[in-house]
């Protein structure tokens, strides 16, 4: 195959993960919003929906398989596709979170209550700050940033740092309640933690991404763990 060709392929790769990322974040973001607003409808939509990230999810997979097997790359090339096979499954594994987030809503029949449950769980600023996580790490593979790969590492010690705050304050509000929570109030609770605890490995999952971007840009595995 005439090196060109091969070049192009490489960077039609790069582009159709771009284009993975954008469409997973769109539904994180719609998720977000339908466990927020109680909107099933839109909820209902992002679960039905799952299979199509997961087939291009394996679209991308074949791609990253048929340049392993039919170009055999060395080096830079070798590193980078051997990160874009690894950062699609932290896409997929996004997308599979958004589907819970979106379940979370589409279980919670009386959200509006639930929303004013916990006045001191910022859920939908916790959501946000981790879609911008994700979307920076995207942005650090697509334009080879190593200072942000840093960068987001040192955020996502942020965001853990906040789930385990939201997460304690509503430990301490089924406590308080003496034992007189209900079993509304119970799946409330449970829901609530699941989400932070979601929202936490989206995170996980951001840094997974600027971990594989570092390694491919410059040969450094200080940030996969």
């Amino acid at each position: 195959m005439p090196r060109n060709e091969y070049q192009e392929q490489l960077y039609r790769l790069r582009e159709d993960i771009l284009e993975m990322s954008d469409v997973v974040c769109q539904r994180l973001r719609r998720a977000l919003e339908a466990y927020e607003t109680g909107d099933e409808a839109t909820a209902e939509r992002i679960v039905a929906g799952d299979h199509e990230i997961n087939e291009r999810y394996l679209e991308l997979e074949g791609d990253c398989i048929g340049l392993f097997a039919l170009q055999q790359p060395v080096a830079g090339d070798l590193r980078f596709i051997a990160s874009s096979f690894k950062i699609i499954t932290d896409l997929e594994r996004i997308g599979d979170l958004a589907v819970n987030l979106a379940q979370y809503a589409i279980d919670a029949a009386e959200s509006a209550v639930e929303r004013d449950r916990y006045p001191d769980v910022d859920v939908t600023a916790l959501g946000k700050r981790t879609i911008r996580l994700v979307e920076d790490a995207m942005n650090a593979y697509a334009t080879d940033d190593m200072t942000a790969t840093h960068e987001i590492a040192a955020r996502d010690d942020e965001i853990d740092e906040q789930c385990a705050r939201a997460s304690r304050s509503v430990v301490r509000d089924l406590v308080a309640s003496d034992g007189e929570a209900d079993d509304a109030a119970l799946e409330a609770v449970s829901r609530t933690l699941l989400t932070i605890r979601d929202l936490e490995r989206v995170g996980d999952h951001a840094v997974n991404v600027a971990a594989r971007t570092l390694y491919m840009i410059d040969n450094d595995d200080e940030l996969i763990y």
